[in-house]
């Protein structure tokens, strides 16, 4: 009987350390396996991004949030994208100008971690437009309006956050 725990024991061990190993090897750049490539590589690796890394590279701004930076992203995952109308996605893909605008909405020179964006009324963004941050009921932080769902995801050239919706500029919103 104890040699049987002994060998149901040592068989766990053995599972639970080939798993953290798998882990290591196959880590996420928000799990700190490894350095974190750029935006552009944590957006590509991360399987709830795949729309953005698309429009990203749409839009031609594939080489600057792949460059030196450093860039603050504020980034809609799939789910947001699947919410728009029918249709709306692909359209923004067809019209290159109107989706860079869009992104650029979603960009912040420089690394601004939650805490950094916690203690700011707003920012600028790479369109040129400012952007409120502000805490909503409950604590959460907002970016034009859009939660913070996962905030601290590091890149090589920056971080990123993720919102619970597209952020549209204010001239676009008006017409």
């Amino acid at each position: 009987m104890k040699r049987v725990f002994v060998y149901v024991l040592c068989g766990a061990l053995c599972g639970a350390m080939l798993c953290c190993g798998r882990k290591k090897e196959a880590g996420t750049n928000r799990e700190g396996a490894g350095a974190p490539g750029t935006i552009v590589d944590v957006l590509s690796g991360d399987g709830r991004f795949s729309t953005l890394a698309a429009s990203i590279g749409a839009a031609g701004l594939a080489e600057t949030l792949a460059g030196k930076g450093p860039f603050t992203l504020f980034a809609p995952p799939d789910s947001v994208f699947a919410k728009l109308p029918p249709g709306t996605a692909e359209s923004l893909l067809q019209d290159p100008p109107v989706l860079k605008n869009i992104l650029l909405y979603h960009i912040v020179p420089g690394k601004l971690t939650a805490a950094d964006l916690a203690a700011l009324p707003a920012a600028v963004t790479l369109l040129g437009d400012p952007i409120s941050i502000a805490r909503a009921r409950g604590g959460a932080l907002t970016i034009g309006g859009a939660a913070i769902v996962a905030s601290d995801i590091e890149a090589k050239n920056g971080i990123i956050h993720m919102i619970d919706k597209l952020l549209i500029p204010p001239e676009m919103a008006a017409e």
